[in-house]
C-alpha cells in the first residue's frame, strides 16, 4: 500500500516537473518570439526614421538648389547688371558706387557657395539654420521675418533639427508663395525639458479641415514629427493668418 502511495507521488511529481518544465519552454518561446518582434519592430522605425531623414536631407538640398537659382535670379543677376551698367558709365565719381554693387555681388556669391556645400546641409546647427533663412527673406526683401530666442537655449539631436527645419522650410515656403503675408514671425521658447516653437504669417488662412499644406500636407508634417517623439499643430482662418505650432521634448 505505502509501495503504491510513493509510486503515486512519483508520478504526480514527475508529471508536476514535466509540467512545469513545459511551462517554462512556452513561457521562454513567448518571451523569445516578443522579444524579437519587439527587435524587428525597433529595427523597422529606425529604418524608417533614416529613410525619412534621407529623404529630408534631399527636400532640404533641392529646396535649397531652388532658393539658389532664384537668388541667383533675382538678386545676383540684377546686382551684376547694374555693375555692368555702372562700369558703362564710370567715371571717379560713381567709382565707389561700382565697388560697393560688386563687393555686394562677391558677398551673395560666397553665401550661395557656403550654402550648397553638402557638408553645410547636414552639420549646420538648428538655429544656425533656422537663422540664415529668416536672414535670406529679409535679405532679399521676400517678406518681413523675425526670429526671437526665449530662455537657455539648448543643443537638440541633429537630425531631429534636421525633421524641424524642414517642416518649418515648408511652411515658410508656403507662406511666401501662397498667404499674401507681409510678415513672419518665429518663436523659439525653451522651457525646461521642452522646446516650443511658433511660426506665425499673417496671410490670408485657409480652412485646414478643407486645404493641406502644398507639397507636405498636415498629416506628413505631424508624421514626420511623430517620429521624434514631438507634436505639431496647425491652425488657420481665413483673413487671420496661419500659425505653426511644434512642441519638442529633449
Amino acid at each position: 500500500m505505502e509501495l503504491e502511495q510513493e509510486q503515486v507521488i512519483v508520478l504526480i511529481s514527475t508529471v508536476l516537473v514535466v509540467f512545469g518544465v513545459l511551462f517554462l519552454i512556452i513561457l521562454f518561446t513567448v518571451f523569445q518570439r516578443r522579444k524579437n518582434k519587439l527587435l524587428q519592430e525597433r529595427n523597422s522605425i529606425k529604418k524608417q526614421f533614416e529613410r525619412e531623414i534621407a529623404e529630408t536631407q534631399i527636400e532640404i538640398r533641392e529646396e535649397t538648389l531652388r532658393n539658389i537659382s532664384w537668388e541667383l535670379h533675382d538678386n545676383i543677376g540684377q546686382l551684376l547688371t547694374l555693375a555692368k551698367i555702372q562700369l558703362q558709365y564710370a567715371s571717379p565719381d560713381n567709382m565707389g558706387e561700382i565697388t560697393e554693387t560688386i563687393t555686394k555681388s562677391l558677398t551673395e556669391i560666397r553665401a550661395l557657395s557656403k550654402s550648397i556645400n553638402p557638408e553645410f546641409i547636414n552639420n549646420i546647427k538648428f538655429i544656425d539654420a533656422l537663422q540664415l533663412e529668416i536672414e535670406r527673406f529679409n535679405r532679399l526683401n521676400y517678406i518681413n521675418a523675425r526670429l526671437t530666442i526665449l530662455g537657455e537655449t539648448k543643443e537638440i539631436n541633429q537630425k531631429h533639427g534636421i525633421i524641424i527645419f524642414r517642416v518649418l522650410q515648408e511652411f515658410f515656403s508656403n507662406t511666401i508663395k501662397h498667404s499674401k503675408a507681409t510678415s513672419l514671425d518665429v518663436v523659439l521658447e525653451y522651457r525646461n525639458n521642452v522646446l516650443d516653437i511658433v511660426a506665425k504669417d499673417n496671410g490670408v488662412g485657409f480652412e485646414v479641415e478643407k486645404v493641406t499644406l502644398k507639397g507636405i500636407g498636415l498629416q506628413n508634417i505631424k508624421a514626420r514629427i511623430k517620429l521624434i517623439k514631438a507634436k505639431a499643430t496647425l491652425k488657420s482662418e481665413p483673413k487671420k493668418g496661419t500659425t505653426l505650432t511644434i512642441n519638442y521634448y529633449f
